[in-house]
């Protein structure tokens, strides 16, 4: 059996005027990985990972991300890659024309998810 192990990100991306949409490229039991499209206003809320961690890696735009639950963000942008360590609380808002468009490995798999 053979495994895909090459992707074009750009298959995977979704923009909508809804709410962003989590877009499932691949995943194993060591890690899943997601392609995002945030537009202008909108957002991923804030959010944990109880027992994993979440790596993002920004392809372009720009937005603010959430530090913590009181609503402290930082500016991060293309280029950037932004880690949420286990548990940590993140989630980002797109205040900017461009899209936000970045890839997440979330790992492990089972790391779970819990709204804030």
């Amino acid at each position: 059996m053979t495994t895909s192990r090459i992707f074009i990100s750009a298959d995977f991306f979704q923009p909508t005027d809804g709410e962003p949409i989590r877009s499932l490229i691949t995943q194993s039991k060591d890690a899943v990985v997601v392609a995002w499209y945030i537009k202008q206003g909108q957002e991923i809320p804030l959010h944990i990972h109880p027992q994993g961690q979440d790596t993002w890696t920004l392809l372009t735009g720009k937005g603010h991300y959430y530090l913590d639950n009181n609503g402290t963000t930082r500016p991060i942008m293309a280029g950037d890659v932004v880690v949420a360590h286990n548990g940590e609380v993140h989630g980002v808002f797109n205040d900017n024309p461009e899209p936000l468009v970045f890839i997440s490995v979330v790992s492990p798999a089972d790391a779970g998810y819990q709204a804030i």
